[in-house]
């Protein structure tokens, strides 16, 4: 079941990510249903599908549902740009993708594939860390940042929301690195970072914003730490 699953994925990623240039979205998104490189991705991804799978025919309803419902699927997508952003149509896209995968998989082999899990001790303090990382500690950051407000570090020029979401790649980044017990890379990330930021604080010559910054990379690093730290302990122990 696993190597069929591979080989249907990897088509998939072929022919959606290597095979499919941004001439060819532009152009289906233009022209929609008549674009003829709608119909040549389609021809590509059964071509794939046929190749990886060696052309068995016991897989003959894998090869006459996978195309078929791509052609929806991404039909779908090209009317759904109306209502959503790329981003999120993407996400839409690419999840009802591997709904049919996964569907076909379970059709094929449903004793391997048993959407029956149990939430493990392990697996929720896994995802109790992951949540902490990527949701508590900014929180928790932000309660204690609060006391201070610096308008000069509201830039203007920045991206939107961009130091949350490099917040949560950091910490991230720490917690998989303390886990891997690579300390070293902990201080070249933090070192990396002083480098990009170098840049802004020479500019603004300011030791208030100075020392804001550094106490905000100092509590997510310390943070992030910490929940690897105690993640190790915990999973040891149980």
């Amino acid at each position: 079941m696993i190597s069929f699953l591979l080989k249907i994925l990897v088509a998939h990623v072929l022919g959606d990510f290597v095979f499919q240039s941004d001439r060819w979205v532009q152009h289906k998104e233009s022209k929609k249903a008549k674009s003829k490189f709608l119909y040549i991705h389609i021809i590509i991804h059964t071509i794939l599908v046929l190749i990886l799978l060696q052309f068995n025919v016991d897989y003959w309803l894998a090869f006459l549902i996978l195309p078929i419902s791509h052609f929806v699927i991404d039909l779908f997508k090209i009317y759904l740009r109306k209502i959503l952003n790329s981003r999120l149509s993407f996400i839409v896209d690419q999840l009802a993708h591997l709904a049919v995968i996964l569907a076909i998989c379970a059709y094929y082999y449903p004793k391997m594939l048993s959407f029956e899990f149990q939430l493990s001790e392990t697996l929720l303090l896994f995802v109790l860390s992951i949540l902490l990382l990527t949701y508590g500690i900014a929180v928790f950051i932000k309660i204690i940042m609060s006391q201070w407000e610096l308008p000069e570090d509201s830039d203007q020029d920045s991206l939107s929301k961009a130091g949350k979401y490099i917040g949560i790649i950091e910490r991230l980044f720490v917690f998989a690195f303390v886990l891997m017990e690579e300390w070293q890379a902990i201080g070249f990330l933090i070192a990396a970072k002083s480098v990009f930021r170098f840049g802004d604080l020479s500019r603004a010559k300011d030791r208030k914003l100075t020392e804001y910054i550094l106490i905000g990379t100092l509590l997510s690093f310390g943070f992030a730490i910490l929940i690897g730290l105690l993640y190790q302990n915990l999973l040891d122990n149980l």
